[in-house]
């Protein structure tokens, strides 16, 4: 669901961002997910934080509740967008698991 124009706003509404949206909350729980496995800076402190393998399981926990629990209600692009965001942070929290360094961004 895109937010209406608004007045002077000329940025392309394919490259907008809408937190309010459902890729706005996967995205959302994604970058939690990267910073619980130390694969990105957390945004408020500007700093890695330590690896925290719970809560980032926790949240890729969230985001597959979430595939199964929508599956069919999706848009073709949502529905894609979850399904490569999920297979990424499994392959990467497998990879913390095992010892391995994650990909960087």
């Amino acid at each position: 669901m895109e937010r209406p124009e608004e007045d002077g706003d000329d940025a392309d509404p394919r490259t907008r961002f809408d937190p309010t949206s459902f890729v706005g909350l996967l995205i959302g729980f994604a970058t939690q997910a990267q910073i619980f496995l130390g694969v990105i800076e957390n945004p408020l402190t500007r700093k890695k934080e330590e690896v925290d393998l719970p809560r980032a399981k926790h949240m890729v926990d969230v985001l597959g509740m979430l595939d199964k629990k929508t599956a069919g209600n999706l848009t073709d692009d949502e529905a894609a967008f979850l399904k490569r965001i999920l297979a990424d942070l499994r392959m990467r929290y497998v990879q913390a698991v095992s010892g391995g360094a994650p990909p960087a961004e």
